[in-house]
């Protein structure tokens, strides 16, 4: 991913708060010279080295292009928005877009085993939808099973980051903040997001 080192973000716990956040992030994997692409949900680990636990249909024959010695990669995209000239000091200024992303990149490992897959989902469940956490456990063995047939799970043990924080920040401190007020006065709850992260990002004074 192109980022030049003014949009970089080195801070691990923020990298870690954005992935899960962003739990829905874009498998690529591109074997043969092929590339596909799935949208699925993640849990991002808690502990060093980051793996990222994930699943798909087992219909899905992206997972058969899993090798040992293939990296895939993994994009948590975030907030983002247009940003018009309109909003600078400067007046000869050019429309941008700003965002904030990550691309995860590692090895994927099958698991087949049916408990581990069973832990698997039922964290995700947790994570996702607590108050149903009661109903998941009574479902009866035989459902569980066969459902779990049916999807593969696997783990990404990420090797390596890279990142993006698009926030203007070739701009000076005061057009960003003029960014950050436009983007707060949005209605739309992603464009307030990137405002937010806009201000935490602000250079010093």
């Amino acid at each position: 991913m192109y980022s030049p080192s003014y949009n970089r973000i080195e801070d691990r716990a923020e990298l870690l708060a954005f992935m899960r956040a962003n739990n829905f992030p874009v498998l690529v994997t591109g074997t043969g010279g092929a590339l596909h692409a799935s949208h699925l949900p993640v849990l991002v680990g808690k502990t060093e080295p980051l793996v990222l636990d994930m699943h798909m249909a087992r219909n899905n024959p992206q997972w058969k292009e899993f090798f040992d010695d293939q990296e895939v990669m993994v994009v948590f995209s975030g907030p983002h928005a247009y940003v018009s000239p309109r909003w600078y000091e400067e007046k000869e200024r050019v429309p941008t877009w700003n965002y904030a992303a990550v691309h995860a990149y590692g090895l994927p490992k099958l698991n087949s085993d049916r408990q581990a897959k069973y832990e698997s989902q039922r964290r995700l469940v947790a994570a996702m939808d607590p108050q149903w956490l009661p109903e998941f456990d009574k479902l009866s063995e035989k459902y569980v099973t066969m459902m779990l047939e049916g999807i593969v799970n696997f783990e990404i043990a990420v090797t390596r980051l890279e990142t993006r924080w698009k926030l203007s920040q070739n701009r000076s401190r005061r057009e960003m903040e003029l960014i950050a007020g436009q983007l707060d006065k949005s209605s739309d709850s992603v464009e307030q997001a990137l405002g937010a992260l806009t201000r935490k990002h602000l250079p010093l004074e």
